[in-house]
């Protein structure tokens, strides 16, 4: 006797044959015909062989139906993790409920655990599909897995109870997939199985969790994210590209994971946009999730539900009473995570109404610190939007949104002392109603969080936007200079030239107005390193004039006037310009005037600029103690301001000016704090090169070389990514560089930094400056004394414009070393001249000390300036002089 061929329906005929139901009985019961009982009924006594009714009466058991899973048309991609969690929850538990959106892939994980644990239930693994399922009651639940098991219902007794007791000594696995719609149905048969039947076990799928006595929930998450373009996300997204006959590149494994984080790792939305990648490419997908539920379509054919993720949606917003779908859309202006007083105060939402979205999985929750947080994944969010607009209902929400953003924004300004967390928390709320509503408290508020969160360039954008949402000029003038700061901070010159050029013609008044056309002139030569493309002298010039007409009796426009002049007339160096032919008294007198006008205004920032052009002065006129000590004045005075954009802009330069006029002076270490802290701050993490640039140049003076190569790498990636600007600003990092590989003995590394030195540009500075100063360095490191006394031939008077401020004392001390190793017959007269010039500079001074007891063979001169320089950070002078001893 063999029950191998034997259907469902002929399974149900013959347990009720066992019941001794007659054909019209039985026909009754199957809602069939008569004959085709009877056709039933022969088909079953020929494949059992059996002679008569009686003989198949009399056979026992359960429909010899065989479990069979079904079989997907695709691969099973990543889950690894997932299935072994579920495969030992299910190990452990007799009733688990795998809970998630649709379409995040519950059947499919299911299927993959359920072919996993085929060999531990003899009777088999049996699945049921309840989505044709419809009606009240437990029955209709019994009857679906009554029909996949070919399972009868007996004389007398409901479906439920006939499946009861098929299955109570029997040991089986159901699936039952997609019980949400069915819930009141399944948890009643679910209870009364579980309690009758102690060998079987169940595994639901469902969007909510069923809430029986038994139940385990297995939550099953998005596709993994983690390891970027190794993800189970982007594998997913892969592999079903090439199903479609167009695998993408696998360079594009990022970009691929940054679009499948965007998808919030939902499968069926990575399988629908994996799809369509033949026709539109990563680019037409990007661009296509600002209306993902447009582009997230056509999928399965055969099951209506998972065509597009509209429909899975639709399928879920079918399942909530209208409240809750009220509630779902309403909560669908909130782009962040989000908490219940924040979903109470814009949504009107209870606790109640969050716990049952929830449970139909279109909630996510989170437990933090600060309370839980819910989210809606993106799909959910935008699905939700559309049925705002539906209702008619977006403009209220948004309005509320709106209201709520601007009492948290005012909350984290003025109050939370937390406030980078929570702002953090709600920043991309903040960017979503500013986005809508262009509203200029709250973009003002989001520019001034983003600037204190360092996020600089966002903060430029927003200044600039709240200019032009502005409610009168004196607002969209200030905002606009704030704009300009911010872009100064960014080492963005041509960015804070426009928005000063800006704030003038916005400005209400003639005054205001001259204040910021003197001073867009005065940053063309403050920050002339920061720009692009440098305005026209001829230009700057003309700002001037402008300015001074329109100052008036303005104490503040005249002091912006005064730095012009200051600056821009006088050129102490001419670096940019071209020098203007003043002479040093003039420049000082004018930088002078500079600052006691900005003095006169108790303004510390117009006095800090001010300071700033009277370094200038004081480098051209020679005083290089006199630079550093202005330098330490500015610091000193910025030091207590707040970090407004303003602030920070000035506090940066001065710091930038105090490590470049401490190396001038000898001072290495206050020019390494300095250096560090410019290198180290957040406002300049974007531009790595610039920030780490200075203190680059120090630490090769000091000869701390691996710090040297360590910094030199971030360097150079960072001006690497900015596009190689040729930045001749940047030229004395990458030539310090370039001397410590040499000092090491790595050609091949020098030959690749000189190659950015020359990209950079070779300029005047790099020829008789800091250039000289590196290269005598190394020549008389590799013993090549002749050609040192040759690249420091000029005379300091000749190319003094290169040489004061920073480089005047270490090329006069080199070139005196230079000199004397080269056995010159003016060595005796370069070290006199060179000591009087660096005079109170430790290490200058211990240099041409070292050159002097050089001179005449003292070598125990020569150790003593060990010491000093130790004393003064210059470790590699120090290991020198000890060479130089033996």
């Amino acid at each position: 006797m063999t029950t191998a061929d034997v259907s469902a329906r002929e399974g149900e005929v013959l347990t009720l044959l066992g019941q001794h139901l007659s054909n019209a009985e039985i026909a009754a019961k199957l809602f069939i015909s008569v004959r085709t009982v009877e056709s039933h009924v022969s088909a079953l006594l020929r494949k059992l062989d059996v002679p008569d009714r009686r003989a198949l009466a009399s056979i026992k058991g359960s429909a010899p139906v065989r479990p069979v899973l079904p079989v997907p048309l695709t691969s099973f991609v990543g889950r690894a993790a997932e299935i072994a969690e579920l495969t030992a929850v299910l190990k452990a538990h007799r009733q688990v409920t795998a809970v998630g959106p649709g379409g995040v892939g519950k059947t499919r994980l299911a299927l993959a655990v359920a072919a996993e644990l085929g060999r531990d239930y003899p009777d088999g693994v049996w699945f049921v599909d309840l989505v044709p399922v419809s009606g009240p009651g437990a029955c209709v639940v019994a009857a679906a897995v009554a029909a996949t098991m070919g399972l009868g219902e007996q004389l007398g007794r409901a479906m439920d109870e006939s499946v009861v007791d098929a299955l109570a000594d029997r040991t089986v696995l159901l699936v039952l997939d997609n019980c949400e719609q069915v819930r009141d149905g399944v948890a009643p048969f679910l209870e009364k199985l579980l309690t009758t039947c102690p060998e079987v076990t169940v595994l639901a799928t469902s969007r909510a969790r069923l809430l029986v006595p038994f139940e385990r929930v297995f939550t099953v998450p998005p596709l993994s994210l983690d390891g970027g373009g190794d993800s189970d996300a982007v594998a997913l997204f892969l592999d079903r590209a090439a199903a479609a006959s167009w695998p993408p590149n696998h360079a594009l494994r990022d970009p691929i994971a940054a679009f499948c984080r965007r998808l919030d790792g939902m499968a069926l939305a990575i399988e629908l946009a994996a799809a369509r990648w033949p026709a539109l490419g990563l680019d037409g997908l990007t661009a296509g999730l600002d209306d993902p539920l447009r582009m997230l379509e056509g999928g399965s054919r055969t099951d209506e539900r998972h065509r597009s993720v509209r429909a899975a949606l639709d399928w879920s917003h079918a399942l909530l009473s209208p409240a809750d779908q009220g509630l779902l859309r309403r909560l669908a202006v909130f782009v962040s995570p989000f908490t219940l007083p924040a979903a109470a105060e814009v949504a009107g939402a209870t606790a109640d109404g969050l716990a049952r979205l929830a449970e139909q999985s279109l909630l996510t929750v989170t437990p933090s610190p600060g309370g839980t947080e819910f989210r809606l994944l993106e799909t959910i969010r935008q699905y939700g939007l559309e049925q705002l607009t539906v209702a008619a209902e977006l403009d209220g929400v948004r309005a509320a949104h709106l209201r709520w953003c601007r009492a948290r924004a005012t909350e984290l300004v003025d109050a939370d002392p937390d406030w980078r967390v929570s702002f953090d928390a709600i920043a991309d709320d903040l960017r979503a109603a500013q986005a809508w509503a262009s509203d200029f408290d709250l973009t003002r508020r989001l520019a001034e969080l983003t600037f204190a969160r360092r996020l600089a360039a966002e903060s430029q954008i927003r200044f600039e936007q709240a200019a032009g949402l502005a409610p009168d000029p004196a607002v969209a003038a200030e905002m606009y200079r704030q704009a300009a700061a911010v872009a100064g901070c960014r080492i963005r010159g041509d960015d804070l030239y426009r928005y000063l050029r800006a704030a003038a013609a916005a400005a209400p008044s003639e005054s205001a107005a001259a204040r910021d056309l003197a001073l867009a002139a005065t940053s063309t030569h403050r920050f002339w390193g920061k720009f692009e493309r440098l305005p026209a002298r001829e230009e700057t010039l003309r700002l001037v004039d402008e300015a001074r007409k329109l100052a008036g009796n303005s104490p503040a426009a005249l002091a912006a006037v005064a730095l012009a002049e200051a600056g821009v007339l006088s050129d102490a160096f001419g670096a940019a310009q071209g020098p203007a032919g003043n002479t040093v008294p003039e420049t000082l007198a004018r930088a002078q005037r500079a600052v006691d006008l900005a003095g006169d205004l108790g303004d510390p920032l117009a006095e800090s600029a001010a300071l700033d052009a009277l370094i200038g002065a004081q480098s051209w006129a020679g005083d290089t103690f006199a630079t550093a000590a202005t330098a330490r004045r500015r610091l000193l005075l910025l030091a207590p301001l707040p970090d407004t954009p303003a602030v920070l802009h000035e506090r940066l330069d001065a710091l930038g000016m105090a490590v470049e006029t401490a190396l001038g002076a000898g001072d290495l270490l206050a020019a390494r704090r300095a250096g560090r802290e410019l290198a180290g701050h957040p406002m300049l993490a974007e531009v790595g090169h610039r920030a780490t640039c200075w203190l680059l140049v120090t630490e090769a003076l000091a000869g701390n070389l691996d710090e040297v190569s360590r910094l030199g790498e971030r360097f150079l990636e960072s001006w690497q990514r900015a596009g190689r600007p040729p930045a001749s600003a940047l030229s004395p990092a990458a030539a310090a560089v370039a001397m410590v590989h040499g000092l090491r003995g790595d050609e091949d590394s020098r030959a690749r930094w000189q190659a950015v030195v020359e990209r950079m540009g070779v300029t005047a500075e790099l020829t008789y400056g800091f250039g000289a100063v590196f290269d005598t360095i190394l020549l008389l490191d590799q013993g090549r004394v002749a050609q040192a006394a040759e690249r420091t031939v000029p005379e300091p008077d000749e190319v003094w414009k290169w040489v004061t401020w920073i480089w005047l004392h270490w090329y006069v001390a080199l070139r005196a070393e230079a000199a004397v190793l080269a056995e010159s017959a003016e060595a005796a007269s370069r070290v006199a001249a060179a000591r009087e010039v660096v005079e109170g500079n430790p290490v200058a001074a211990a240099l041409v000390e070292r050159a002097g007891a050089l001179l005449v063979s003292d070598r125990d001169r020569v150790l003593a300036t060990a010491e000093t320089l130790d004393a003064a950070g210059c470790a590699y002078q120090a290991a020198r002089s000890r060479l130089l001893a033996r």
